[in-house]
């Protein structure tokens, strides 16, 4: 147990069973009456930013959350499976995964946090290089407009793309929405 004193950014809190970190905090002395943290925090799992605020010495319970960078290996059924720097394997459940499933490979590094031995969420670089597996050519005269035409990556995903790019082409992709950040020359 701590007390709302010891709360800072990026400390992990257990609040009614739930998993929340704070993003911003400020103590706060007003002149009259006692002094009082106000913090606002995000779900851990959800996502979902609230702001609480505590007085000052409040009993607060908090969390260990261990992160630590994975590569990952394959996919087994609904579960993916990802390998530490000492060979030890894990098995991560696709809905802890979610739509970063769409941007696994095979050797590619993510950091996962855990909390007890239970895997909490999966957070990938900010950008990630795909192929393109699938795309409609581009017709003759429509690349000067700047316009977007669908194409398939390597995992399945779909997204937008400029239409001068082919087949077989490598393109980098933003990760948390998945949009195309242009091409990579190898």
């Amino acid at each position: 147990m701590a007390t709302s004193n010891d709360i800072k950014n990026g400390t992990v809190l257990r609040i009614d069973g739930q998993l929340w970190t704070v993003i911003e905090f400020q103590h706060v002395k007003p002149g009259k009456g006692g002094a009082f943290v106000r913090t606002k925090m995000k779900n851990v799992v959800t996502g979902k930013v609230v702001d609480k605020t505590y007085n000052a010495g409040a009993k607060i319970e908090t969390a260990s959350v261990d992160r630590r960078d994975y590569m990952y290996s394959y996919a087994d059924g609904d579960d993916f499976v990802f390998m530490d720097d000492d060979y030890n394997q894990i098995h991560i459940p696709g809905a802890v995964i979610g739509d970063a499933k769409d941007f696994l490979l095979e050797g590619n590094h993510a950091m996962i946090a855990m909390n007890e031995g239970t895997p909490l969420y999966v957070e990938l670089p900010a950008s990630v290089i795909l192929e393109v597996t699938y795309t409609e050519p581009g017709l003759q005269g429509d690349r000067a407009t700047g316009g977007t035409k669908p194409a398939t990556l390597e995992t399945g995903r779909e997204i937008q793309v400029p239409l001068f790019l082919t087949e077989g082409t490598k393109i980098k992709v933003d990760t948390r929405d998945g949009s195309y950040l242009g091409r990579v020359n190898e």
